[in-house]
């Protein structure tokens, strides 16, 4: 598996491949089939100055749009990945199969769900693309925007019956309902936090972007060879990043056991790979500030794991902020059998019933 979905992987604890989770999802008689396309955006203009001529986005939908008498869309739902992945890494047995299966939640016979590729990630403009290091440094605000107008031109949606995401998408879910507080009924964050990333969480992200620059087969972006030390010590990070401590303790419980997992996961991590996707995707946290809580007004369900690294329920943050959002409302899974770190935010079996809550409190 190759290092960017491997991010996701980490972050999301799931050793089953998207192949596998599309198949299992068709099996399961899931009603209409996953469709792919992209949508193009002309002259997008990113926040650090820079344009692109073309900007495509890719993305993934389930099921059809359906409208009222005035013509507005009341089905739609958007999922939002996380960093390094895409809309199909959602598409697996302990996602998708819960959610959008016959009788889920998020039925796909019932409602109009949009994965998008983010920018950067997937089938959607990113540097590997030809531009390597001279791509536009984008950042979290121009990845969101272009959600949007995926949603709203490409796809004619002026209504979201849910907006949600993981890791990254739930970053982007804070940053939509701070921004478009009118066009949705209701948001559910999944493994984040809304405040700047700093601390622990910054430097682990900066120990990723140093481990590519600083490797000089790196040559400014302008390599010819995968800079493999670079990609070597970002796969370390990461996987430290996405760890679950009482899970490894259980499945790893010896030295040769742990050091065995390490190498056979390392080694399946190089191939087709590339280090600019990599820096820039973990670079585009850097100014993430989602300082403006008061603005939303959907109700917000807002879902933490106690084992998370990177969102460590002991600094509190999440509980403070949760009291700026009118309808909002924090829930902090404990650790047991069932979570999985960072993780756990694919994991829908674990917190559906949160999600059902959040439903029927947002039912019009």
């Amino acid at each position: 598996m190759r290092i960017g979905n491997r991010i996701v992987a980490s972050l999301a604890a799931l050793l089953v491949s998207v192949a596998a989770g599309g198949a299992a999802l068709a099996q399961t008689g899931a009603g209409p089939a996953p469709t792919e396309g992209d949508f193009i955006i002309h002259d997008f203009h990113f926040r650090s100055g820079e344009t692109l001529p073309e900007l495509k986005i890719h993305y993934t939908t389930f099921g059809h749009p359906i409208r009222d008498a005035a013509g507005h869309v009341t089905n739609a739902v958007i999922a939002m990945h996380g960093t390094g992945g895409s809309g199909t890494s959602l598409i697996r047995p302990i996602f998708s199969g819960v959610l959008f299966s016959p009788g889920g939640l998020l039925d796909a016979s019932r409602y109009y769900i949009i994965l998008p590729d983010d920018i950067g990630h997937g089938k959607s403009s990113k540097p590997s693309d030809g531009l390597h290091a001279r791509f536009p440094h984008y950042d979290y605000a121009d990845m969101v925007e272009a959600e949007h107008r995926l949603v709203t031109e490409g796809l004619h949606v002026d209504h979201l019956r849910l907006v949600m995401g993981t890791s990254m998408g739930c970053m982007h879910t804070f940053l939509w309902g701070e921004t478009w507080p009118d066009t949705m009924d209701a948001l559910m964050p999944l493994a984040c936090l809304d405040v700047p990333i700093a601390g622990r969480n910054r430097l682990w992200r900066k120990m990723v972007i140093d481990a590519i620059t600083s490797d000089p087969a790196w040559k400014g972006g302008d390599y010819t060879a995968e800079p493999h030390q670079a990609l070597r010590a970002a796969a370390d990070q990461i996987t430290i990043a996405g760890s679950a401590p009482l899970q490894m303790q259980k499945t790893l419980p010896t030295r040769e056991a742990a050091e065995k997992y390490l190498d056979q996961r390392l080694q399946a991590e190089f191939t087709g790979e590339d280090a600019n996707d990599i820096l820039y995707s973990t670079d585009s946290s850097r100014d993430y500030d989602a300082s403006h809580l008061e603005l939303i007004k959907a109700p917000v369900m807002w879902i933490n794991s106690a084992d998370d690294f990177i969102n460590p329920p002991e600094l509190g943050i999440a509980e403070r902020e949760v009291k700026r959002i009118a309808r909002g409302r924090f829930v902090l899974i404990p650790i047991s059998e069932k979570t999985h770190g960072h993780g756990t935010h694919t994991d829908a079996a674990v917190w559906q019933d949160h999600l059902a809550e959040l439903l029927k409190e947002s039912a019009r």
